[in-house]
Formats: structure tokens, sequence, C-alpha cells
């Protein structure tokens, strides 16, 4: 003879209650387990006793399970205009709480608003700024030494532009001593590699010194 249809309403007996309720949530995990191998199903299962006892199961990890399931509800909610303003304001709500850590975070970066800080979150933020600074230094360093090969390199392609001018206009044969030098001979300027033969000239006052002299010098030799 068969199982008589058990009445589906809350078991008045505690004893009895406490063993039902064992012997269904036994139960019930088995049966969630089963799904989730049997069908690749991500499944939660959370209970809770008449004494606020937790039990539960998840085929992943009930994290997981709950986020999905919130973001699930959530998106198929979207369409109910009431649900969607309240997504929105909870959107705004979570963004403005953002904006204040922000705010407060770039405060404190500039020194304002550390009352509230313990020697230990102070002594945070100062490796924080140092390690920011290190590596502003870092890179302006870097910015630094690009512009100066940069210019060397502008520098050397000069020089050597000039060189090419001067083998243009002068030749190859003193391309290595560039600047010619120019000697200053009685007020004329005569280049080194000049052919033009230099004939020094006397002045007035230099030749009667210099006749002067040697008519002394020929007296004492009369003399003598």
């Amino acid at each position: 003879m068969g199982r008589g249809k058990i009445v589906i309403r809350r078991i008045d007996n505690s004893t009895s209650r406490q063993v039902t309720f064992s012997k269904r949530r036994n139960g019930l995990l088995k049966k969630a387990k089963e799904l989730a191998i049997l069908c690749d199903a991500e499944v939660g299962v959370v209970i809770f006793s008449s004494t606020g006892k937790l039990y539960d199961f998840s085929s992943t990890s009930m994290k997981s399970v709950i986020e999905r399931y919130n973001k699930a509800k959530e998106e198929h909610q979207t369409g109910n205009p009431t649900s969607e303003v309240k997504f929105w304001k909870k959107e705004a709500a979570m963004l403005r709480q953002q904006l204040q850590t922000l705010q407060e975070n770039h405060r404190r970066i500039m020194g304002e608003e550390l009352s509230g800080l313990s020697v230990k979150d102070l002594q945070s933020l100062e490796n924080q700024l140092e390690h920011s600074v290190f590596g502003v230094r870092v890179k302006k360093d870097q910015i630094l030494m690009d512009e100066i090969q940069e210019l060397n390199r502008k520098g050397n392609l000069i020089h050597q532009e000039n060189l090419e001018l001067y083998k243009q206009v002068y030749g190859t044969r003193n391309v290595n001593g560039a600047n010619r030098t120019s000697l200053l001979i009685n007020g004329l300027g005569i280049g080194e590699d000049s052919h033009v033969p230099i004939h020094p000239q006397i002045s007035q006052t230099q030749q009667e010194n210099y006749d002067t002299a040697r008519a002394t010098k020929l007296g004492r030799l009369q003399l003598d």
C-alpha cells in the first residue's frame, strides 16, 4: 500500500518539525549537487533554519552565484521604468561616493585636511608622495637626456655641413684646420697659404737711427 498524501502545512510538534527539516534539507542539498553535476548548471542554495542556523551549497562559489543573480535580476527589471530609475539613482550615488573619495585623496596629497589621519596613515601618504616625486624626476631626467642627445645630433649635422661648405670653397687641402689664420703685417692681412712675397717696410725714423749708429761705429774704428 502506497504512502498517503502529506498535507503541506506547518508541523506543530517541534521534534517532528526538526526531524523533517533535517531530512528534507539533506535531500534538497543532494538534489542541488546532482543537478549541478548532471546538467552543468551553476547552482546555489541557502537555507536558514527556524533557529537562524545557516546551511548552504554552491557549485562554484556562493559569492559569484549571488553576484550573477543580482546582475541577472537588474537586467531583467531594466524594462520597468520604476526599476530603471532606482538603478540610475544607485549608479549616481555610487559615482558621487567615488568622486568624494577622489577629492579627499587629492586634498590630502596637497597637504590639506590631515587632522584626522594617524601617524601610520601619514607615513603611508609620505611614502606615496616620495614614490610619485621619484617617478616625476626620472621622467624629467629622461626628457632632458633626450633633448641633449637631439641637440648633439643637430650640432654634428651642422658641423658636417660646415666642413662640406669649406671643401667646396677652399678645396680639401686644409679641411682639418678649417679656420685659416691671418698674419697682420704693416696693417695688411696675409693668409697662411698666400704666395705673395712679403716686403717689410722700414720707417724714416728707424732709418735715421740706423744711419747715426752706423756713422758712430765707423768713427770709432777710424780712431782705433
